[in-house]
């Protein structure tokens, strides 16, 4: 059995070794809090047990587990500095063995270790257990529904760095650009501009899951939303937006209404 109620106090308690009021940490908090609404909003649409809707909010609760120790050793998100998921995977299950903190009961291991280790993951490989596999999809899908609130809650120039109305004056990089024409997501090695990395956040919705996450998606009008945040002074770029705006939508709206 997994008691979420006495995993998040615990999680909770583990959490007070670190500054609750640095900007970084208090936003993957939210965000945490947010995947695990995702996980909620995803799971009531299908017909899964109530184990498996405990055991991926669990893995919700956990999947970020090694951004707090990544922002208090180097103030960064940035995938240069920490492997997060494997620096997580350590934490729980290493020979600090953190895990047993959180819950009980060892029949869940394998499944929350692989999917946390696997989460962050540029394409999601070589599971062939059909239950590791769902929560593995089901992390990844929660993570970017919770990442299109966060790029409409937070500024541009925070996820970017620099201005809305700078960024729109750059053009997109060609490997970039092929990326999103062949409905594949961006390698972060291939970002260069600040509007590369802002196509980046886009080209993720080709690499969602579940018809049901796509619903949400598509209900929301999130890739709509997310693109009209920036004013695209660049004649070129504009061009392209539209045409990664229609693309995407496109494939969005066929893999909603996939069963």
């Amino acid at each position: 059995m997994i008691d979420l109620q006495f995993a998040r106090e615990e999680f909770r308690k583990y959490l007070d070794q670190y500054d609750r009021n640095d900007e970084k940490i208090k936003l993957k908090i939210i965000h945490t809090e947010g995947v695990i609404d995702c996980v909620r909003k995803i799971t009531s649409r299908m017909d899964i047990s109530v184990e498996d809707k405990n055991l991926a909010e669990l893995i919700a609760l956990l999947h970020d587990i090694g951004r707090f120790e990544q922002i208090r050793c180097f103030d960064s998100f940035e995938p240069g500095t920490m492997d997060h998921a494997a620096y997580g995977v350590g934490l729980l299950f290493g020979p600090q063995n953190m895990i047993r903190q959180f819950v009980r009961d060892t029949q869940w291991d394998p499944i929350i270790k692989t999917a946390i280790a696997k989460h962050s993951d540029f394409q999601l490989e070589d599971i062939t257990d059909e239950q590791t596999l769902f929560h593995a999809k089901m992390i990844r899908d929660a993570d970017k529904l919770d990442n299109c609130r966060v790029k409409l809650e937070e500024s541009v120039e925070v996820l970017v760095g620099t201005t809305a109305q700078n960024a729109g004056t750059y053009e997109i990089s060609d490997k970039v650009w092929e990326a999103c024409l062949h409905n594949c997501s961006v390698r972060s090695a291939d970002r260069i501009t600040p509007m590369d990395y802002w196509v980046s956040y886009l080209a993720y919705f080709f690499d969602v899951n579940f018809s049901e996450t796509f619903q949400i998606i598509e209900e929301e009008n999130y890739v709509e939303r997310i693109i009209q945040q920036i004013p695209y002074s660049n004649p070129d770029t504009q061009k392209k937006m539209d045409v990664l705006c229609g693309r995407i939508q496109t494939f969005i709206s066929f893999r909603a209404s996939c069963n």
